[in-house]
Parts: structure tokens; C-alpha cells; sequence
């Protein structure tokens, strides 16, 4: 026995309760200085039926600041940061490389470059849901473009579709640099463009969250349908193709998950880097490979990072805020060095 039944009994016990807390956490922290009990009846107001909690003395600005800013934020994080593992889950399945993640198939430079026109062409100040609805059309439209110059005969070699993403994500990177250089003298848009392509969840509402959660709850639940086929691929084309999996109309799909997951996370929050290599690696070097096991254990891991790690943005140094893709890179970036130097001693390399 290995030990890891008792660990995933554990692990899925504690995990939905420690992502609880933090979201608490975060919908208490905030530049406004609202007291935690104030804080605590707005939710209690919210959640609970009318008449149960005696709301006098809560004022409008109170139920604003906590329930249409506070909660939004922390519920974009969870998604962004679930979204955002399951899809490194996916992807380090299909090439068959734990150092594989979301960016790889040039989605996360598609959804910056979607971006970058929507802050130039002034379509982000017309309208909240223009900035996103770019970053997502953006990251479709790489998928596309990589999947098209990948494919031959009906057939995707992998490698070909990573050196392809690579050669997309370079081009398109270039694009978005392009533009904010031509950008250069309009200090607004080009503070608005940096800022957004470090990520951040400042900002975010409800609207960010209908936008963000059916795409990465679609990707979820085709990549939790596809477990079983995930598992055998990981094997090996040809000992999936020998199991009765139709390889290529399988590759199609859950890439195709995992870009829409990567998509709808980029268009949401920006740039964040690490969430989606790290959250799949840990947990899988914790529970096992099995992905009926390891997707929902990576989504519960990916929002308990980003969802720690964008308290630790707002609290390293109060109240500026430091951009929330820079504290995950100082975090992932050791953390991930600790399990490569771990996996290295025990030969796992």
C-alpha cells in the first residue's frame, strides 16, 4: 500500500474546507476598512433568507463593496485558478511532460493579443464585457491557427502541435508588443495594457464571473468525461490506439478543453503564470495519476493557490497592491523548483 487512498480521503476532506476559509479571507480583505462583523452580516444578508439576519444599519455602500466587488473577486479566483490547473492536468497528460502547461498551445498569447486591440481600439472602456469577450476570441482563434499548421492528413503529431504553439505564442507576443509600442505615448492605455498582461483580479464582478465560469465548467466536465481516455494516453498514442480510443478526435477535444479553460482564464485575469504547472504536478506526485482523482484534486489545488496568492498580493504591501501574476511566479517559481530538485533525487526524472 502506498498510502495514497488514506491521502486522498484526507486531501478531499480538507481542500474544499481550506479554500473556504481563503475565500472568507479574501472577501474580508480589502482597502475599504470595513469591519469583519459588517463584512460577515452583508454575507449572512445575502445567503441567508430575508428576515433571518437584522440588517439595520448596513448601508448601501456596505452590500457594494462586499457583495459586488469582495465576492466576485474571490469567486474569479477560484474559477481562474481551478480552470487554469485542470488544463495543465490535461495538457501534461497529452504530452506526457509534467513541465507541460496551459500556454503551450498559444492560447494564453491569443487571449493577450485579443486584449491588447480591445484596450488600443478603445473597445475595453465602450464596455466591460468587450475586454474578455476579446481575450477569449483571441485565445480561440491561436488554438485554431496552431491546430490548423499542426495538423496533416487528419493526423497531429504532438510534438509538432508544441513546436507549432511555440512558434504562434512567439508571433503573437511580438503582435501585442507591437501594438503597446505604438501605444508607448498614450501613458492610459499602455499602463492599462502592462498592468493587465501581469494579471490581477482588481475590479472584478459578477459579469467576469458569468463570463469565466461556463467556459471553464465545460472544459471541466469534458476533461472529467474523458479521464479514462486521458489515463491511456498517458501511456502512449499507440497503446491508446490499441485500447480502442480514437487518438486524434480525442486530441481534438480535450485540447480543445483545455484551450477554452486556458481562454476563459487569460480573458478573465490576465497573464498568470505557474498556476496551471505547478497545481497539476503537486497534486499528482500527492494522489496519483489516476485523473477520475487527479482533475477535481488539481481544480481544488489551482483555486487554493491563486486564491492565496492573491491575498498575499494584497498584503505584502498594503495598500499598494502588487500584481497578482508577479506573486504567483515568486511563489510557483521556487515551489516548482522544490519538486523538480524532489522528483529529480528519486529518479523520477
Amino acid at each position: 500500500m502506498d498510502g495514497r487512498p488514506v491521502k486522498r480521503i484526507v486531501f478531499f476532506t480538507a481542500a474544499p474546507i481550506v479554500m473556504a476559509l481563503l475565500m472568507v479571507a479574501a472577501v474580508l480583505t480589502g482597502p475599504a476598512g470595513m469591519a469583519p462583523g459588517t463584512v460577515l452580516r452583508v454575507l449572512a444578508a445575502k445567503l441567508l433568507p430575508q428576515g433571518v439576519i437584522d440588517a439595520a444599519g448596513l448601508k448601501e455602500a456596505h452590500f457594494v463593496v462586499v457583495w459586488n466587488l469582495r465576492v466576485p473577486r474571490a469567486v474569479v479566483g477560484a474559477i481562474v485558478g481551478a480552470a487554469l490547473a485542470v488544463a495543465g492536468a490535461v495538457l501534461q497528460a497529452l504530452f506526457r511532460n509534467p513541465l507541460a502547461e496551459p500556454g503551450l498551445t498559444g492560447t494564453s498569447a491569443g487571449a493577450v493579443l485579443g486584449a491588447v486591440m480591445a484596450f488600443s481600439l478603445g473597445w475595453s472602456a465602450a464596455h466591460p464585457v468587450a475586454l474578455p469577450a476579446a481575450g477569449m476570441i483571441g485565445a480561440l482563434g491561436a488554438l485554431l491557427t496552431v491546430y490548423a499548421m499542426a495538423t496533416r492528413g487528419g493526423v497531429t503529431p504532438m510534438m509538432t502541435l508544441l513546436l507549432a504553439g511555440v512558434a504562434v505564442s512567439s508571433l503573437l507576443s511580438a503582435a501585442a508588443g507591437l501594438i503597446l509600442s505604438l501605444q508607448i505615448n498614450n501613458w492610459q492605455i499602455a499602463h492599462e495594457i502592462v498592468f493587465w498582461t501581469m494579471g490581477g483580479l482588481e475590479a472584478r464582478t459578477w459579469t467576469h464571473v458569468w463570463l469565466s465560469l461556463p467556459f471553464a465548467a465545460a472544459g471541466f466536465v469534458v476533461a472529467r468525461f474523458c479521464a479514462t481516455e486521458l489515463d491511456l494516453m498517458q501511456q502512449g498514442e499507440e497503446v491508446a490506439a490499441s485500447l480502442g480510443v480514437e487518438v486524434e478526435a480525442m486530441k481534438r477535444l480535450l485540447i480543445g478543453a483545455a484551450a477554452v479553460m486556458t481562454g476563459s482564464a487569460v480573458a478573465v485575469a490576465g497573464v498568470i503564470g505557474f498556476v496551471g504547472l505547478v497545481a497539476p504536478h503537486a497534486t499528482r506526485l500527492l494522489l496519483g495519476p489516476l485523473h477520475r482523482i487527479l482533475l477535481p484534486a488539481s481544480a481544488l489545488a489551482g483555486a487554493i493557490l491563486l486564491l492565496a496568492c492573491d491575498l498575499a498580493a494584497r498584503s505584502i504591501h498594503p495598500p499598494v497592491e502588487i500584481r497578482l501574476g508577479v506573486v504567483t511566479a515568486l511563489i510557483g517559481g521556487p515551489l516548482f523548483l522544490w519538486l523538480l530538485m524532489r522528483r529529480s533525487r528519486e529518479g523520477g526524472l
